[in-house]
């Protein structure tokens, strides 16, 4: 802080507790004029209400009085004052140092401990879940929602169905973390022309038991062999590949006809960000094992 902005913050220092100060020494000596009957002379309702004078009340003059005693206190110990650094010589960077190392000598011990265990493990462990939560909520929560119920507009899965696009296990769940998933989708509306496409959008909702037209199912099912290099031929999909199974009536852009349509028609490409340069194996182990409770728990109770 330079000299001008330091010597300005004083003087407001000094100005404001100067004039309160002053109205408080002021308000306790003021000699107020009263009528006979000790009121000011001031009237409402017809005479009916007066105004009183009174002194004011021991309890607000000591709670008044040690205020300034407090603030006085304060800018003679801590930083406030202009450049004055208090006679504490304590500083926010110096406590959140303080703070951090602490921190970070806590976090050390658990890390090394979380470290001995699997994500299936850690899974039922309160403490690592916990901060997984948390985790998650800053780094993963932005596409996946807060209760990793996904977002079909943007094609992040729900992660708590047990439906899981390249596995559900710790292992497969720590590599989407650490590096990512790129999924893509061919476009099939320039080949298969939009009476194929509405057949076979039929045909895929026939296998997972939906609601469709038996008629253009039928003739959509030939079409399905292009799918089935990567979905299989019973449309279970293949989690080397990242092709959802599409016979569980789960959806990651949606189930209806309409989006089922527009699938084929003009593709899809979805991208799961790697986040091994910014979590590294333990902030992102700590997220496998929460996203592992979720889509368990229902399985486990």
């Amino acid at each position: 802080m330079n000299t001008f902005w330091s010597a300005w913050i004083m003087f407001l220092v000094v100005l404001n507790l100067s004039i309160t100060l002053f109205l408080f020494v002021w308000g306790m000596r003021v000699k107020i004029p009263t009528l006979p009957d000790g009121t000011s002379g001031h009237v409402w309702a017809h005479g009916v209400l007066r105004e009183g004078v009174r002194k004011l009340p021991l309890w607000w003059v000591v709670m008044s009085a040690s205020m300034f005693a407090i603030g006085f206190t304060y800018l003679a110990l801590y930083p406030g004052f202009g450049s004055f650094k208090g006679l504490l010589g304590w500083t926010a960077h110096d406590e959140l140092a303080r703070d951090t190392a602490s921190n970070e000598v806590v976090l050390s011990d658990l890390m090394q401990r979380f470290s001995l265990y699997s994500v299936e493990q850690l899974s039922h462990d309160s403490s690592a879940t916990h901060m997984g939560a948390r985790l998650f909520g800053d780094d993963c929560a932005a596409c996946h929602g807060r209760q990793a119920r996904g977002n079909a507009l943007l094609g992040a899965p729900d992660l708590t169905d047990g439906d899981w696009l390249y596995g559900g296990d710790g292992k497969a769940i720590m590599a989407s973390i650490l590096d990512g998933r790129h999924g893509s989708m061919p476009a099939f509306g320039a080949s298969f022309g939009e009476p194929g496409v509405t057949n076979l959008a039929n045909y895929v909702l026939s296998l997972s038991g939906a609601a469709h037209d038996a008629a253009k199912a039928a003739s959509g099912k030939p079409l399905f062999t292009v799918c089935a290099a990567c979905h299989g031929v019973e449309g279970k999909g293949n989690p080397a590949l990242g092709a959802p199974n599409l016979t569980d009536q789960i959806w990651l852009y949606g189930g209806d006809i309409a989006t089922i349509e527009e699938t084929i028609r003009k593709g899809r490409g979805g991208v799961m960000p790697a986040w091994r340069a910014r979590l590294g194996e333990n902030d992102a182990r700590l997220i496998a094992a929460w996203v592992y409770a979720q889509s368990h728990a229902s399985a486990e109770h």
